[in-house]
Parts: C-alpha cells; sequence; structure tokens
C-alpha cells in the first residue's frame, strides 16, 4: 500500500449509492497511481443532522458504501462523524482539520462540491486554501441519456419503481442487504417460500410491488447470484403491516437462510402490489410473476 506520508489524493462527498457521478469522480483520482486515493466521506448523512424532518432515504447503508469506494479504487476510505459542529466549521477549518492531515496533494470534488459553514465554501475557496499545499481538481458532473446522474435521481425513479433507471445511474442493479428474518411463513405454505428482509425507516427501497431480480448469499464469498421474483410492500392479501422485501428463489424450496446475511438486486419491475380475494388468485398471479422473472432475467425453465 502507497504511503500517506508521500502524499495523497483525497476525493470527498456523500458518496450515497456511488453512483455513475460519484465513479467519474473516482475515476478521474484514480488515474495518479504514484499516490493512495484517499475517500473522505460523511455519516450520518448531513440533511439528517441539519434538518432530520427532511432526511432522505439511504440508498446504502455506511458497510456497503465503503465496500463500493473500495471496488472503484479507494486505498482508504475515512468517514467523518457529521455533527452540527462539524456543519458550523468554516471552510477553512474545515480544510485544516480533515484535509490537511492527509498530506493531499491534489483535491478531486464534483463541480457542485459545497462545504463549511451553511455550505459556504465552493470549489474555488478550496482552490484558494489549497494553494501551497494541494490542487483543486473540479469534475463536471456525469450524465445517462442527458439526465444528470445523482442521488436525487435515483432515489426519485426508485420511488416509481423504475428499478431500470436506478440501475442505468448506479451503474449495476440497485441493492437491498439484510439479515433474513422470520416471517409468517404463509410463503412455505402456497409453495413459494420467501426470504423476508424488514426495511428498515431510513433505507430507501423500491415503490411496492413485484421485480424480477437475483437474491446472493453475503456470508459465501463464492455464493453465486439465484433467480428471485420478488415482492416490496406489506402484503396487503393478508392485511400485513410490516414494510419488507421478500425473495422467493425461482424452483427452489430447499433454501436455509434464516440468519444469513444477503444481498437482493432489483433488474426489472413486473406489476404493482395488488390485494387478492382469495388463496387460489393469488397462487395464479404468483405463477405468472415467476414466468415473468423468467424471461426478464432470460433464464430457462
Amino acid at each position: 500500500m502507497k504511503d500517506i506520508q508521500h502524499g495523497s489524493v483525497v476525493v470527498i462527498g456523500n458518496f450515497d449509492g456511488v453512483h455513475q457521478g460519484h465513479r467519474k469522480v473516482l475515476t478521474e483520482a484514480t488515474g495518479d497511481t504514484h499516490h493512495p486515493l484517499i475517500v473522505v466521506t460523511f455519516w450520518p448523512h448531513p440533511v439528517s443532522v441539519l434538518r432530520p424532518d427532511k432526511a432522505p432515504k439511504l440508498l446504502t447503508d455506511l458497510r456497503s458504501r465503503i465496500e463500493l469506494l473500495k471496488e472503484a479504487g479507494a486505498s482508504e476510505v475515512r468517514v467523518i462523524r457529521f455533527t452540527k459542529d462539524v456543519a458550523a466549521m468554516s471552510p477553512a477549518a474545515f480544510v485544516e482539520r480533515f484535509l490537511l492531515p492527509l498530506r493531499p496533494v491534489r483535491v478531486v470534488v464534483g463541480e457542485n462540491f459545497r462545504f463549511g459553514n451553511r455550505a459556504s465554501g465552493d470549489v474555488s475557496t478550496l482552490a484558494e486554501l489549497g494553494k501551497g499545499h494541494f490542487e483543486v481538481r473540479p469534475m463536471s458532473l456525469a450524465s445517462v441519456d442527458e439526465e444528470i446522474s445523482c442521488s436525487t435521481g435515483v432515489r426519485a425513479a426508485l420511488e416509481a419503481g423504475d428499478v431500470r433507471t436506478a440501475a442505468l445511474h448506479l451503474g449495476r442493479p440497485f441493492r437491498f442487504r439484510g439479515v433474513v428474518e422470520v416471517g409468517d411463513q404463509r410463503g412455505r405454505e402456497l409453495g413459494f417460500p420467501t426470504a423476508n428482509l424488514a426495511v428498515p425507516n431510513e433505507m430507501a427501497v423500491p415503490a411496492d410491488g413485484v421485480y424480477a431480480g437475483w437474491l446472493t448469499r453475503l456470508d459465501e464469498p463464492d455464493a453465486p447470484r439465484l433467480p428471485a421474483a420478488i415482492s416490496v410492500g406489506t402484503n396487503p392479501t393478508f392485511d400485513g403491516a410490516d414494510h419488507r422485501v421478500e425473495s422467493y428463489v425461482l424452483g427452489r424450496t430447499d433454501l436455509e437462510l434464516y440468519g444469513v446475511e444477503i444481498g437482493v438486486d432489483f433488474v426489472d419491475r413486473i406489476r404493482g402490489q395488488v390485494r387478492f380475494a382469495g388463496i387460489a388468485a393469488l397462487i395464479d398471479q404468483m405463477n405468472d410473476d415467476v414466468a415473468a422473472t423468467r424471461v426478464m432475467l432470460a433464464i430457462d425453465d
């Protein structure tokens, strides 16, 4: 590993979702092969501290964010615990406390980067404060089909159930991860056992409905991804109240996943959530959902 004592390249941002825009900045930063790339990120999300009533749903938890940043080339991820005291720091104080100790030779940020008290610092502020210490390289925002990639846009796509658009901007399918919990076990009785994940209030998920996607065990490094029909919602046919992600792995009734951490990747939307009049109608629809999943994932029977 390269030694920070000889300088570093630093990238700063929230990086929620580590989407295409974030990756553009990271790709630029990894072009310097002589210095380690240090990513500075914030936790919790600044808006959740400053305006809790406006806190956005998170696309990734902190662990997933760090994993994705390292996959994108980060040598190290520094997490700043975001508090009101941090928010109140002047741009100069922020640079002195958090950036200069990293001995940056270059700081790479998005062109819309803001920092310091009331977001008073911008790229030009950072460049001025960095004189004699580091250069600043601002990057233009990344776009897909002339639409700028941003975390807000990905959240909007998920809220609309448009997981394909979300994937375009993320550069990969949206993944929801968690530990499989014991549910109502109705799926097993119906012939469609599901792996159930609770949805924490702060996390983003696609709109209620049924999707085609993949389930992967995260406790086994080489675990294969398994085709799955995925339901998001509260299970209205049974007057459910808990918001869950429920995944049925196609053709598998032998999986024992309780207590196992899994990742659920959303590929395409099949339909919205429906309240059925009876069990028979529900089973007929589930068989149709499985058939649609096979088509969307291009897998054979």
